[in-house]
């Protein structure tokens, strides 16, 4: 029978296949007891089956490094990885095994006192490492009882779970599977983010999935709606396929755009800059027309590690990075440890209650100056290779500007007196990510050769809301009014000063914000490859000197319900056409 089930529009695209349901994992094991006789063959038990499940984190990762998925996914495997290995859980399972519970028991117990304890913290970072817990716990339970493969999605299939973890989306696009449709979870939210990436439709927060979906249900997915049709009708599949046919024009009309400029009906160019965590990212970028990298993430050079990478091995990667790019600009940011990044070197502290508020950012790389200065050396000596500028992540003040300046000088003529070549100079900017940075720039905008407002956690922090809780989904919007006049704020400091400013984040790669982000005097975005050629459309479809003249009207604003008003009227008339920026000369 049909059925139709609202969700949240997370990855574009539209899909139609059989439904593949995964119950949510629950360890409902009963109080197992064993006698001593079978500790050792229990603890053994328990050992084989952690040691598959390292194997299949590990064959993960190494497909990851060769480019499958973004870097940045190995950072949620990462996190598995380190909990895997905790001297505190295994430590608890040894204690209770030895004690005389079975395996599944103990893995239960341990299970239920982490997610309490993290369940009672304040901090909605920590409560969220649950699900962490969660997918690591119950990849061990499998592994002890080698459930079924084929449970596991196939080609064809459209997943429906609770809730996917970043990690598995990689191997579930390898497994053929179509979409992915989810009874929790956020359009903001990571997953939502990798999925973007690789193009996979998803579909979050259809609470009644669950429930009203069954193994092998034909569904019609739409990812840009939010839609899912159960059992469609001949009108659905109609629409379905109409969808599907837009869907495709539209991505060959992009390309067309892979060599034009971001050039605006009336002519004024705006400039693109890829975000890159990867060799693959930058070739992307490269050949999508990108002016440069305008944010490179160097985290993944230090998470799953032991030992902090040297300047040789962080000189190497930048090197290829600069190489990469033939001779356009390349933006690094230093280190952005933190908030919800892992760690196994021991640069973070263990247990921050804040981590999003704490030591983070450039105040981690200030509070271990020899881990600054390694990596300033190892991207003054790349900067010998082409362009390069430095990108000092969550900055609050200016005098956190005014030592990192300081640090790269020292670094530059360490580099020269050692041999090593370097640039003539390396431009050093900030990241406007904080509040009180966006409300205190004009006191030392003067430290900063360009700026890049970092719109994910500028969001967050001036909202006050995790973007990744799905509860607080609807208050982390973009269209709140407070979010236009901020940005404003700091787009007319940077001009007044005569400072080059970007924006970065998923504000700058959604083509929805465009018109809003070009009306507030944005001239630069920095963003995901992929969002390059749909940001670029609509760029050429905007009026840019029209949409200014209509600023004031969206800094009058006064609720969400008004931008999103002022928005839709912003929509040029091209847009109804995308082949028309398409067919512009350049």
């Amino acid at each position: 029978m049909r059925r139709r089930l609202s969700g949240h529009g997370a990855s574009r695209g539209n899909a139609l296949g059989r439904a593949r349901v995964r119950l949510p994992h629950r360890l409902e094991v009963e109080d197992q007891r064993i006698g001593p006789a079978q500790i050792s063959g229990e603890l053994r038990r328990l050992a084989q089956a952690i040691d598959a499940v390292r194997e299949e984190i590990r064959t993960l990762r190494g497909r990851l490094q060769q480019g499958t998925l973004s870097r940045e996914v190995g950072e949620f495997l990462d996190v598995h990885a380190l909990l895997l290995d905790d001297p505190e859980l295994r430590r608890g399972l040894d204690t209770r095994i030895r004690g005389g519970q079975g395996a599944d028991s103990a893995l239960r117990a341990e299970r239920d006192r982490l997610a309490a304890a993290f369940g009672d913290m304040d901090d909605p970072y920590l409560r969220a490492r649950i699900e962490d817990i969660d997918l690591v716990i119950g990849r061990i339970h499998a592994a002890l009882h080698r459930h079924d493969d084929t449970l596991q999605p196939v080609a064809g299939d459209i997943l429906i779970a609770d809730t996917v973890a970043p990690a598995e989306l990689a191997r579930l696009q390898a497994q053929g599977v179509l979409a992915v449709v989810t009874a929790a979870g956020s359009p903001l939210s990571h997953v939502a983010i990798l999925a973007r990436s690789l193009q996979l439709p998803l579909v979050t927060g259809t609470s009644q999935a669950l429930l009203q979906i069954n193994d092998g249900d034909v569904l019609a997915v739409d990812g840009d709606s939010g839609e899912v049709i159960v059992e469609p009708s001949a009108d659905d599949l109609r629409r379905h396929h109409a969808r599907r046919q837009a869907h495709k024009r539209e991505i060959r009309q992009l390309n067309r755009l892979r060599r034009e400029p971001s050039r605006s009906v009336d002519g004024v160019d705006v400039r693109l800059w890829a975000n890159a965590e990867s060799v693959q990212d930058v070739a992307h970028g490269h050949a999508l027309g990108a002016a440069g990298v305008g944010l490179y993430r160097t985290e993944f050079l230090f998470l799953g590690r032991r030992s902090l990478p040297d300047e040789d091995t962080q000189f190497r990667a930048y090197r290829e990075l600069v190489l990469g790019m033939t001779g356009r600009t390349v933006t690094i940011r230093t280190l952005d440890l933190g908030a919800d990044k892992a760690d196994a070197s021991g640069l973070m502290l263990p247990d921050e209650p804040n981590p999003a508020l704490g030591m983070r950012g450039v105040r981690l790389s200030l509070a271990h100056p020899h881990l600054l200065d390694t990596q300033l050396r190892a991207i003054a000596r790349a900067s010998a290779w082409g362009p390069v500028r430095v990108l000092v992540p969550m900055v609050s003040n200016g005098e956190e500007m005014r030592a990192v300046r300081q640090r790269l000088q020292l670094a530059v003529e360490a580099v020269r007196a050692a041999g090593h070549a370097t640039a003539a100079s390396i431009p050093l900017g900030a990241m406007i990510e904080v509040p009180a940075a966006a409300l205190g720039l004009s006191g030392f905008i003067g430290q900063c050769d360009f700026l890049s407002i970092g719109s994910n956690d500028l969001l967050q922090y001036l909202l006050a809301v995790d973007r990744g809780n799905e509860a607080l989904g609807p208050l982390s919007t973009p269209l709140h009014p407070a979010v236009p006049r901020l940005l404003r704020l700091i787009v007319d400091t940077a001009a007044r000063h005569r400072v080059p400013l970007a924006l970065c984040g998923e504000m700058a790669g959604d083509p929805a914000l465009t018109p809003m982000l070009l009306a507030l005097g944005i001239g630069e975005l920095s963003m995901h490859p992929a969002s390059l050629l749909p940001v670029r459309q609509a760029i050429r479809e905007s009026d840019i000197a029209a949409l200014r003249r209509r600023c004031a009207s969206l800094l009058r604003c006064a609720d969400t319900a008004a931008v999103s008003r002022w928005l839709q009227r912003a929509q040029p008339v091209a847009t109804r056409s995308p082949a028309a920026s398409a067919s512009r000369s350049r």
